[in-house]
């Protein structure tokens, strides 16, 4: 009896073990060195604003920021806002949010993406359901297609309307920021200085809308692709401009097969770097 009792105790610390290891995920800081979700939660309630970099179709960036944002309502006053709402978007929004018009209203309104049910409907319903305002703070896709294909010179002939959904002009842009040159390096002969223009022009105008929506003393936690504020630049650079003083926070959102070590390419990239398995099953 004793021998059968020592087996299943032994079988049960084995299959522990290798549950153990077995993560779906594991957060590092910028240095490398784990963090456990608990120590991150604590030092994000000390920030003014917070850029959570995803993965557009990882589930674990999802997830978090869900859960990263219920946490935190728990500990400071919120507002939320995300790339993924085009700004001329915010009136269905927030009709939206004060319950004038339906999830299929909002769907018929405005330019939802096309994993938004899945991914991006939950923080929004959060936010209605805890009365947060959400900032719809991304410019326009027509218009950063004409940045793309005619510079910033194209957005000068907006109307007055037009320009309320963009950030101030003229647009300030530093074509030697080390992540922009990632991006020519990447598009190869795709690649060209109008192209940057208009990655430039969506973190102005997010950084823009950010600032001009936070409030003292409340946490704006702003929802973006991850290369849109990785390595403290993007959308995190324009807002430094707007205003230095303020407590900025980083997340991102990495891939890797083994995510028990973070690979030396992805430290420093943000303040909490989230390691996420390479075989997770993406939302789209």
């Amino acid at each position: 009896m004793k021998k059968i009792i020592l087996s299943i105790v032994i079988l049960l610390f084995i299959n522990t073990s290798f549950a153990q290891k077995k993560k779906a995920y594991v957060i590092y800081n910028a240095k490398g060195k784990r963090v456990s979700y608990k120590k991150m939660i604590r030092k994000l309630a000390k920030k003014d604003i917070v850029l959570f970099g995803e993965l557009h179709n990882n589930p674990i960036s999802h997830w978090l920021q869900y859960e990263v944002t219920v946490d935190l309502s728990k500990k400071k006053p919120l507002i939320l806002g995300a790339e993924m709402f085009e700004a001329d978007n915010q009136i269905p929004l927030n009709q939206y949010l004060k319950g004038e018009i339906t999830g299929k209203g909002l769907d018929t309104l405005a330019r939802l993406w096309p994993n938004y049910k899945t991914d991006y409907a939950p923080l929004v319903k959060f936010a209605k359901k805890n009365k947060i305002p959400f900032v719809a703070s991304n410019i326009p896709r027509r218009f950063a297609s004409k940045v793309y294909k005619k510079g910033f010179e194209a957005l000068e002939k907006l109307t007055n309307e037009q320009k309320s959904w963009i950030a101030p002009l003229p647009i300030t842009f530093d074509a030697n920021l080390p992540r922009y040159k990632e991006i020519l390096r990447m598009m190869g002969k795709h690649g060209s200085p109008k192209l940057v223009m208009a990655q430039a022009i969506k973190d102005a105008t997010m950084a823009h809308f950010i600032y001009k929506n936070y409030k003292k003393d409340h946490l704006f936690i702003h929802y973006n692709g991850a290369f849109h504020s990785d390595f403290y630049e993007g959308t995190l650079w324009y807002l430094k401009r707007e205003n230095s003083t303020l407590n900025y926070g980083t997340i991102s959102t990495v891939s890797q097969k083994n995510v028990h070590k973070l690979l030396k390419e992805n430290y420093k990239k943000a303040d909490f770097i989230i390691c996420v398995d390479k075989n997770m099953t993406t939302t789209y």
